[in-house]
């Protein structure tokens, strides 16, 4: 059971939403975002929302050296990563350094060969190419060695990332490259940390438009890309992010970019682009090839001009994800039955080899797995190298998966990561006493296992209006550090409760409170709700209300309100997050 608690920030939304002439309910999810800039976060735009570019540590240097490779026709190539945000942070500094050089190459590690980041293979081809100056996204702040070699190879390399820094004993440990503009360094001031990939990416663009005179605004277009990367690496969608995913929005949905327009035809995505579609639609379908073929397929999509390669490309990454949709499917019940049969499911930390998966789908089962137990899961399986387990990690809020895992870094060959989620490899006869380890350090309790839902405000539903719904809707984008608002009710009757949907696995209600009748819907655990209610109230209430007959079944909900709009008919319907 899930446990319900009040967000109880909002103490003086009253007065706040005098101010801004706001709904009070709206002042109070505000304050529950500890929003500190009300004008900024309802009105996001250009001016009032982009940080300068040069308060990063490094950017002045890094900016330099790239006008000086530029103006001198000197050979840059980009390294980026497999994963949607690499991908939307080679895409930035591709297309914006494009505009000034014609002398620019990428490349982006093999997940299975190269693993993560940038690797002494790639440097070597550099070497072999001629390269004069490597700029590294979203990865690079723990090639430490890395950076080194290139430099003793006379390539100059900049680091742009958005990862933590390594530090040990408590002294944080930088690459010795030409410039590292990454605001996770102690010492960077930049005031907003929580920037991925592609928006460090997309801040040394501007910093190279200032600089080159024309302007920070002059490379929006970009924000194409770094809206997908924002989104797609959970990033908090707030500040400088807010900005970034809704004009990228805009960007997306007004793209000329022939790649982006097919994939978004051939997903299926109708009405425009918005952040679930970046999220659950596009933004896998790029991961996909990362994952299962090559990450290179997802930035050849966006940069090829043959429109045949284009779509080829496109039904690719389509036909990728449904393959490692598959591969999940088989890695999360391999997971879950290890767990369960196995002394595991009583870890704190779930630490599971799972043997016969796909390395490439650990981190998504690993999010699974997370999910279904509510504890820090690491699912590992072998690797190309004999002896060598790989694996990705997930984490709960109430656990710095990296800060914890990172004690124990000498037992592992790489490792890397932020406080919810990681990627190591180690060898395999050390996985066990890595387990016992961590597992033996761990301050968890009980209490922590417990999924909890945390409530905006108790709102009677009768009170909603159209006009309300869109001033909650004006928050969005929805996200990290962004939720979608959840309301509470409590004692609604229910004169109307169904399973319905192709595989009668979404639950229907019709709730009555005030003399006013409101349609209710549940996606996820409804079936799982509508044996709880079966349990609570019998069989033959569960039938007189399939019948629209009223019995006096009451229930208290978590709600979000929306509009279903169906044959151009709008009713208000409440989502159901859960019911009790």
């Amino acid at each position: 059971m899930n446990k319900w608690l009040i967000n109880n920030r909002g103490n003086n939304f009253n007065e706040v939403s005098k101010k801004y002439n706001i709904h009070p309910l709206i002042a109070k999810i505000l304050l529950n975002r500890d929003i500190k800039n009300f004008e900024t976060f309802l009105n996001p735009s250009a001016e009032n929302s982009y940080h300068d570019p040069f308060l990063m540590k490094d950017m002045d240097k890094a900016v330099d050296i790239v006008i000086d490779a530029i103006e001198n026709s000197k050979n840059i190539r980009i390294v980026g990563d497999y994963d949607q945000d690499g991908n939307s942070s080679t895409m930035t500094l591709l297309d914006g350094l494009g505009y000034f050089t014609d002398k620019l190459s990428y490349d982006i590690p093999n997940r299975m060969t190269d693993g993560y980041g940038i690797s002494f293979n790639i440097i070597d081809k550099c070497i072999k190419d001629n390269i004069d100056l490597i700029i590294t996204c979203d990865n690079g702040i723990s090639a430490i060695d890395q950076c080194d070699y290139a430099r003793d190879k006379g390539i100059k390399i900049i680091v742009t990332d958005h990862h933590q820094t390594i530090k040990k004993d408590g002294i944080e440990i930088i690459p010795n490259a030409d410039a590292v503009v990454n605001p996770q360094q102690q010492s960077c001031e930049y005031p907003f940390k929580s920037l991925c990939g592609a928006g460090v990416a997309y801040k040394l663009m501007q910093a190279i438009n200032i600089k080159k005179g024309y302007g920070m605004l002059e490379c929006e277009n970009l924000l194409q890309y770094v809206a997908m990367g924002t989104v797609c690496d959970i990033v908090d969608l707030k500040d400088e992010n807010r900005y970034f995913v809704t004009k990228g929005l805009e960007e997306i949905n007004n793209t000329d970019n022939y790649g982006l327009k097919c994939l978004i035809d051939m997903t299926g995505i109708k009405n425009g682009v918005n952040v679930y579609s970046l999220g659950f639609i596009i933004g896998p379908c790029i991961n996909a090839a990362g994952r299962l073929d090559t990450a290179k397929l997802g930035v050849e999509l966006f940069r090829d001009e043959n429109m045949n390669n284009v779509e080829a490309y496109a039904k690719i990454l389509v036909d990728l994800n449904e393959k490692r949709k598959k591969l999940t499917e088989e890695g999360f019940n391999k997971a879950v039955e290890l767990i369960n049969n196995t002394e595991l499911k009583k870890d704190d930390i779930l630490i599971c080899n799972v043997e016969g998966i796909h390395e490439s789908v650990c981190g998504i089962i690993a999010g699974r797995i997370k999910e279904k137990y509510h504890k820090p899961t690491l699912i590992l399986t072998q690797s190309e190298n004999q002896n060598i387990l790989k694996g990705s990690g997930r984490s709960i809020s109430e656990y710095d998966i990296f800060k914890e895992f990172d004690v124990f870094r000498e037992l592992f060959i790489s490792f890397g990561g932020h406080p919810m989620a990681c990627g190591l490899s180690i060898e395999e006869d050390k996985l066990d006493e890595f387990r016992i380890k961590v597992n033996e350090n761990s301050e968890l309790t009980e209490e922590d296992f417990v999924n909890k839902i945390v409530i905006d405000s108790s709102f009677y539903i009768d009170k909603i209006d159209f006009d309300l719904i869109e001033q909650i809707d004006s928050l969005r984008p929805f996200g990290k550090d962004n939720a979608r608002p959840i309301l509470g009710d409590r004692d609604i009757e229910i004169i109307f409760a169904k399973m319905i949907g192709k595989n009668n696995n979404v639950l229907k209600l019709k709730l009555h409170k005030n003399n006013k009748a409101i349609d209710a819907i549940m996606f996820s655990e409804a079936i799982e709700k509508y044996y709880y209610l079966l349990e609570k109230f019998g069989e033959n209430t569960l039938n007189q209300l399939e019948n629209n007959i009223s019995c006096n079944a009451k229930i208290d909900i978590l709600y979000y309100p929306e509009i279903n709009d169906f044959n151009n008919v709008k009713n208000i319907q409440l989502n159901l997050i859960d019911l009790r």
